[in-house]
């Protein structure tokens, strides 16, 4: 018996799958524990319609994504900080601040931990760093520490 599983099912399949399984196992065990439900063409039907919104987000998704990088491809985010003496700062500069300020500067919101700099940020000057804007797709993002 053709069925289309609910949840996840260990030794079975994962949840959407559409899999093979004998009819005692599917009318006895998944079908009243509502974990999976018979692909005739209405459950056929939706589960397509579920493959094609997940691809339709993937794909919107990678689109803002490259949308994103053609904004933030090498460019300068200039943060003010103050410092003591020798130009070394109170403290350093975070990946939390350098979001909020590319929010800011360009109305892309990034998460913290999607910024990878390398080292640390504890003097004035300028630092390479890379933001994940997706799988696969980075930009390259220079951060200058000015007074």
């Amino acid at each position: 018996m053709k069925v289309v599983l609910l949840e996840d099912v260990k030794g079975t399949g994962k949840k959407g799958e559409l899999v093979t399984v004998s009819d005692g196992y599917a009318r006895n065990f998944l079908m009243p524990r509502k974990l999976a439900k018979e692909a005739n063409a209405q459950a056929m039907n939706e589960l397509k319609n579920a493959a094609d919104s997940k691809q339709y987000k993937i794909d919107t998704q990678i689109k803002e994504a490259k949308a994103a990088k053609e904004k933030l491809e090498s460019k300068t985010i200039v943060i003010h900080a103050k410092a003591g003496k020798e130009g070394k700062l109170f403290g350093s500069i975070t990946a939390k601040e350098i979001a909020n300020e590319i929010k800011q500067r360009y109305g892309i919101t990034v998460d913290k931990r999607k910024i990878s700099i390398t080292g640390e940020i504890k003097q004035y000057g300028t630092y390479d760093s890379e933001v994940k804007l997706y799988n696969g797709i980075t930009a390259k993002i220079f951060v200058q520490v000015c007074e």
